[in-house]
């Protein structure tokens, strides 16, 4: 078994920047910082994303309280054309990579114009044909978020990229859970390997919404290839996605703990490590006289036990030198050897 490659984890800005363009830019910084791979945006037009009237999903009731309908609310995130491309050049700048989920068709049009190699499909657009088939066209790496969907819906989806020209090494899922925060008996991690045996071929991942570090952490553990965490600079801003978010100084506790489990992990053979192997001798036990011995005696249970260090007879041969005549003699605590 091989040692895996690093997980790359995603630092999920979202529109935690709150509409604000230099506090986008700062967070940019403080997932480089952090140590993340990536910093990822979202990308939309409120007006071509939902109507007047939608109303906010309950999550968004509970986390950004106010009469203001969907439309209202999102409409206060919208990052321009421009703010786009100066994000991507402070990305460019600190050697992160940027990545955005577009929400809207005119949006896929605008991250192509960027020249990403990478987009994010949000778990809400997993049943959109049209939208999935103009992502699929477009040739690039893709990470398709699964939440709120059923096997038969995720088969779907990844067909229509597939017949649109995508390979399976182009696609990652990750198992997501659309609520935010997600308690933490709705997580379900073993779906990853649900996903992991539903499609051989396919990368999986996980995106949280949990509150704190264990489920990311746990999720590497389980094999997760790609992770994805929201990150804001106060969890105590308003906005529908701050509470379910880590600040900064808990979003690079997260990095680096991930960082130490993936070391741990190691390439799953078993052997002794290089520290072990200097402790053996010490640790291991041989066989040795339990008291006096005189030549010709016979070895019996009596007169022999295990002791260490691990330098004499192993007691693995125990059966083998019990009833054996002794050649010379021993005093308590002498190596027995054959």
């Amino acid at each position: 078994m091989s040692q895996r490659k690093p997980v790359y984890i995603i630092a999920e800005a979202g529109v935690n920047h709150n509409g604000d363009f230099p506090l986008a830019m700062e967070m940019i910084t403080v997932a480089a910082d952090a140590g993340a791979d990536a910093v990822k945006f979202q990308t939309f037009k409120a007006n071509a994303v939902v109507t007047c009237m939608a109303p906010k999903a309950d999550y968004q009731n509970r986390t950004a309280p106010g009469s203001d309908t969907q439309f209202e609310m999102i409409r206060k995130f919208e990052l321009g054309e421009e703010a786009h491309f100066r994000l991507l050049a402070q990305c460019n700048h600190l050697g992160i990579d940027f990545i955005s989920s577009p929400f809207d068709l005119a949006s896929i049009d605008l991250l192509a114009r960027m020249g990403l190699r990478l987009l994010k499909i949000p778990s809400g657009e997993i049943t959109n044909l049209p939208y999935l088939r103009k992502i699929a066209a477009l040739g690039k790496k893709v990470i398709l978020s699964t939440g709120m969907a059923v096997l038969d819906e995720i088969e779907a989806a990844v067909q229509i990229l597939l017949e649109g020209g995508l390979s399976k090494p182009d696609i990652t899922l990750l198992h997501c859970i659309t609520d935010y925060p997600t308690p933490y008996e709705d997580v379900n991690l073993r779906t990853m390997a649900t996903l992991m045996q539903a499609f051989p071929g396919i990368a999986i991942g996980y995106s949280d919404h949990s509150i704190g570090i264990e489920i990311p952490i746990a999720a590497v553990a389980m094999g997760a290839t790609v992770l994805e965490k929201h990150f804001t600079m106060n969890t105590k801003m308003d906005g529908p996605d701050h509470h379910a978010s880590l600040d900064p100084k808990h979003f690079a506790r997260m990095v680096a703990s991930i960082r130490n489990v993936e070391r741990a992990l190691g390439d799953g053979i078993k052997q002794p490590t290089r520290a072990e192997r200097s402790n053996m001798a010490v640790v291991r036990k041989s066989i040795v006289a339990a008291g006096t011995i005189r030549k010709g005696q016979p070895f019996t249970p009596t007169n022999l036990t295990t002791k260490r260090p691990g330098t004499g007879l192993s007691p693995m041969v125990w059966d083998d030198v019990i009833g054996k005549i002794a050649e010379r003699d021993y005093e308590a605590d002498d190596f027995i050897w054959r």
